[in-house]
């Protein structure tokens, strides 16, 4: 009978990304909700989306203030057979996700401190856990029906739920080099955190082993597997015991005597016909075995009898109750450049993100699976970016802006381990991921303007990045909202961004001991958006 190992696969999750990359966030104000093209923003935002664009603002201090509530839902689908679902749902909440932007501005300088959830932002319940923790619980009924135990249920516990969030402090200055040109440097500052508490407990089968007065009902399976490793214990004691009764005939001369003719080195006809038939009933052949033969068959069935119970040992602790609280905490740093090209009804933005290279810490309360051992280092990259907009003042009412962002993820490491071993971003990806965005913007009068926006995500993930924990889709998202002008310094801005994503599949390859199978992802995200810029 074959040992089994359970462990709780867990993996970094990018919680609540529904605009930006893969660990990045780039939803960062209520006027992106509302229109999601804000790369050549020249408003208070543009500290975050185009920091060379702050040159173009009034003289004067101002502050922006925001929040959005955001709510993700997951689902995974399996065929993995043989499993009680075949549906998991996962829920993400994020009912704070701040973007605070303080710019002072004078003449052709303009400097910004700011403060976002740069990624992450939530945490993800799984109330019934995830394929991954089921698989390692359904082929018990299988293994113990292989082993001769008919067993055809199985249950468990179990609950998962991570939180990850990256909080962003940055510094930028921009000047205005001419009314056509300006630029920026920056500084942000990213703390990341990421926490994970699950468990898997009371599994529970339903074997059918008289011998032990199982019936079929439903009992611990550490209990079960706790009784039968004493059960074969005392068999191997047994057998080993008998296989030493017979070391006195020997040591008189009789090892080579065969077994039938027992009764001429000093057993009775009974024993011979036991010997005979317990060696049979553990699958030998007695008919031409010598009695020193029978002595080495019985001593090597009590060694294995004496393995089963230890694998059974083994059985009982893997299917023990497991637990996990553990948290990973790390920090980076990301130099930021800007540049803006004005002309006219046109604006231009450019910015680059430098790479930041992190390794999160492992700080571990309770880990009985071994997956995050206290003081451990795990590669966490935050990729460089570039992003490129454009904002067109059509009529003197109507802008249209455009925006491309490109993460460059393939030269990161997000913590991806295959076989094992942690391995850079280019051997799970075939390419960056890009982003595009288009929105427009209505002035219905000098108080209100309305705006629509759509922003398209593409991914560039292999197969082998993708299972039911961390996984990457392409997202289609279409906002709207709108902008009141409360005086000539004070604006509310409220938006909501609507967000479907594209269903992924992955075909696992067949793995002994696991068969072939099929996983599919899918997701969809709601963010509600408001925000009040302030000018002094």
């Amino acid at each position: 009978m074959r040992k089994t190992i359970l462990t709780l696969t867990l993996s970094v999750l990018a919680l609540v990304t529904m605009a930006g990359g893969i660990v990045h966030n780039t939803n960062q104000s209520a006027s992106f909700i509302r229109m999601p093209a804000r790369d050549a923003s020249l408003g208070l935002d543009a500290t975050y989306f185009n920091p060379a664009g702050m040159s173009y603002l009034k003289d004067g201090f101002h502050l922006s203030l925001s929040n959005q509530y955001i709510t993700q839902n997951r689902n995974i689908k399996t065929n993995y057979p043989g499993l009680n679902r075949s549906e998991f749902e996962g829920k993400v909440v994020a009912p704070l996700f701040p973007a605070v932007y303080a710019i002072y501005k004078k003449g052709n300088f303009a400097a910004a401190l700011s403060f976002n959830p740069i990624g992450g932002g939530g945490g993800a319940l799984f109330e019934d856990g995830l394929p991954s923790f089921e698989m390692q619980v359904s082929g018990l009924p299988s293994m113990l029906t292989a082993g001769g135990i008919p067993t055809t249920q199985y249950s468990y516990e179990t609950e998962f739920e991570g939180a990850s969030v990256y909080y962003g402090i940055q510094g930028a200055v921009s000047y205005k080099i001419n009314d056509m040109i300006s630029v920026a440097l920056g500084l942000r500052y990213v703390s990341m955190k990421n926490s994970y508490v699950g468990y898997l407990r009371n599994i529970q089968v339903n074997p059918q082993f008289p011998a032990l007065n199982f019936s079929g009902s439903m009992v611990s399976a550490p209990q079960f597997f706790t009784a039968l490793s004493g059960y074969l214990g005392t068999v191997s004691q047994q057998l080993g015991a008998t296989g030493s009764s017979l070391q006195p005939i020997i040591d008189g001369g009789g090892g080579q005597v065969p077994l039938s003719s027992g009764t001429l080195a000093g057993l009775t006809a009974a024993q011979v016909a036991t010997l005979q038939g317990t060696i049979t009933a553990l699958g030998g052949d007695p008919t031409n075995m010598t009695i020193a033969q029978v002595q080495g068959f019985f001593a090597g069935a009590s060694a294995q009898y004496a393995g089963q119970a230890a694998g059974m040992t083994a059985n009982a602790a893997a299917t023990g109750d497991k637990e996990v609280d553990a948290t990973q905490s790390g920090s980076g740093i990301v130099p930021i450049v800007g540049v803006n090209l004005h002309f006219d009804r046109l604006n231009v933005g450019i910015k680059y993100e430098h790479k930041a290279s992190v390794k999160v810490k492992n700080s571990t309360s309770v880990d009985d699976v071994g997956m995050f051992p206290d003081g451990a280092e795990v590669p966490s990259d935050m990729p460089s970016m570039l992003s490129v907009g454009a904002a067109f003042d059509a009529t003197k009412k109507l802008k249209v802006s455009a925006g491309l962002h490109a993460y460059f993820d393939k030269g990161a490491e997000y913590g991806k381990m295959i076989d094992g071993v942690y391995v850079k971003n280019d051997q799970v990806m075939d390419k960056n991921y890009m982003e595009y965005a288009l929105g427009l913007e209505y002035a219905l009068t000098e108080k209100w303007l309305i705006s629509v926006g759509y922003l398209a995500t593409r991914t560039g993930v292999k197969d082998i990045y993708q299972s039911d924990l961390s996984h990457s889709l392409n997202t289609n998202s279409f906002g709207g909202g709108l902008q009141y002008k409360i005086t000539e310094k004070i604006a509310i801005d409220l938006g909501v961004l609507n967000t479907s994503y594209t269903e992924a599949t992955r075909d696992f390859p067949a793995v002994a001991p696991k068969p072939a199978f099929t996983e599919t992802y899918n997701r969809h995200a709601f963010t509600a958006a408001l925000g009040v810029d302030i000018s002094f």
